[in-house]
């Protein structure tokens, strides 16, 4: 690293324009991409997330798609926000009950509030959070919320090459791979396909980390919606810029082969460790997404 500023011109999703310097680094968004390519002809899975959540940080085509979804599966929103908060409760427990230090938060999206290292550092300040994401304008926003303090990145990489993610310069300087760390895979396999070998991913990158780490998973199921409503999802996302892929409570388990499932388990995302009382029935109706958090087994190399 040069220690010198990088000037990177970006049009962000809202309209806005966005110039700034960035400095290379552990605190650092990744370098080196132009604006040109951010495609905005087709709808992404992050800006489509931001979208669900209410936030401003999308394009036309995002926004088209998640209407289409939306006709269908008005749930969505909801689902993402049970998978947002999900995502708070587990690295909560992961910092403060676990005591990790150290996440890689591959799959990050559109930052919205109470990120990875907002809810790390308010357990534990010296936690180190790297961020990955394929997409250049997630890099953009997640480089507003870098703290400056050497604790956290943005990486600019793709799950589906697992090996250049744990190469990476900028992971590496960041993780140290000898110790615990927990991987988020949060809301990111289920765009995956078969094909591609999500279970060798996982594997992949398990391999890589030391006992007494910690996988977070998240994914979209069909299992509490109607039998063909998986492929109209599907349908929402057959122009994106990656498929929609629902996998069943049994498939989405045999991610964590290698790890112990910590208490309750894998669970519609709501009841993973609640922070208030026990969602009712009918708040789980259609809620599609599986999550659980699973400690790596000592024995694995």
């Amino acid at each position: 690293m040069t220690g010198r500023d990088c000037h990177i011109p970006v049009r962000l999703a809202a309209g806005h324009a966005w110039s700034g310097h960035v400095r290379e680094g552990k605190d650092a968004m990744e370098p080196g991409f132009a604006a040109s390519e951010i495609d905005t002809s087709k709808p992404h899975p992050a800006r489509m997330y931001n979208a669900y959540l209410d936030g401003k940080d999308n394009y036309p085509v995002d926004r088209q798609a998640v209407r289409q979804i939306l006709r269908d599966f008005p749930e969505v929103p909801a689902i993402a926000r049970a998978n947002r908060t999900f995502l708070q409760r587990a690295v909560r427990f992961l910092a403060a009950e676990a005591g990790i230090r150290q996440f890689l938060d591959i799959g990050t999206g559109i930052p919205a509030a109470g990120n990875v290292h907002e809810v790390a550092g308010q357990v534990a300040p010296d936690a180190r959070v790297a961020y990955v994401d394929n997409d250049p304008i997630v890099h953009v926003h997640a480089s507003a919320l870098l703290t400056g303090t050497g604790m956290t990145s943005i990486v600019l990489a793709d799950l589906r090459d697992p090996q250049a993610i744990l190469a990476h310069p900028q992971v590496r300087a960041l993780i140290d791979f000898t110790q615990p760390v927990a991987l988020l895979l949060v809301a990111i396999l289920h765009f995956i396909t078969d094909a591609e070998d999500p279970a060798r991913i996982v594997a992949t990158l398990r391999d890589f980390l030391a006992p007494g780490s910690y996988l977070a998973l998240s994914h979209g199921t069909q299992d509490f919606h109607p039998p063909g409503g998986a492929d109209l999802a599907a349908t929402a996302y057959q122009n994106a810029t990656a498929p929609l892929v629902l996998r069943s409570h049994e498939r989405v388990s045999a991610f964590f082969d290698g790890f112990d499932l910590v208490e309750p388990g894998l669970v519609q995302a709501p009841l993973w460790r609640p922070d208030a009382r026990r969602p009712r029935p009918r708040d789980l109706a259609k809620i599609g997404i599986y999550a659980g958090v699973g400690r790596k087994i000592s024995t694995r190399s």
